[in-house]
């Protein structure tokens, strides 16, 4: 059973930076994909970024630039570096896991979420 346990979320002001991490666990290392993904109040959960088992990315359109998702295999660990932070990219942001090749930042095509971490950005 695959496990993912978020934590670095907290409060920052517009421009700031926050690095979030969560721990995976219980995976098999290979034809998956990891991924970010946030929900605000009131509206729709949406990827941020994914990561494969080879280190192939996706972002949205909306983060492109400022944020940068990386992993490192050797501690099973997901990242997501947040720079230049808006007030809009206040949410919970959530770590989500799926097996298979095809890419994409569809939540219902990741099977495994963590309980998320909040991100809130003051302007």
């Amino acid at each position: 059973q695959v496990q993912l346990v978020e934590s670095g979320g907290g409060s920052v002001q517009a421009g700031g930076s926050l690095r979030l991490s969560c721990a995976v666990s219980g995976y098999t290392p290979s034809y998956y994909w990891m991924g970010w993904f946030r929900q605000a109040p009131g509206k729709e959960r949406e990827g941020v970024a994914t990561i494969n088992d080879l280190d192939s990315t996706r972002y949205a359109d909306s983060v492109k630039g400022r944020f940068t998702i990386s992993k490192e295999d050797a501690k099973n660990t997901l990242y997501l570096q947040m720079n230049s932070l808006k007030p809009e990219d206040t949410a919970m942001y959530y770590c989500a896991f799926k097996y298979g090749i095809s890419y994409g930042l569809a939540p219902t095509d990741f099977g495994y979420w963590g309980q998320g971490t909040q991100v809130t950005v003051s302007s």
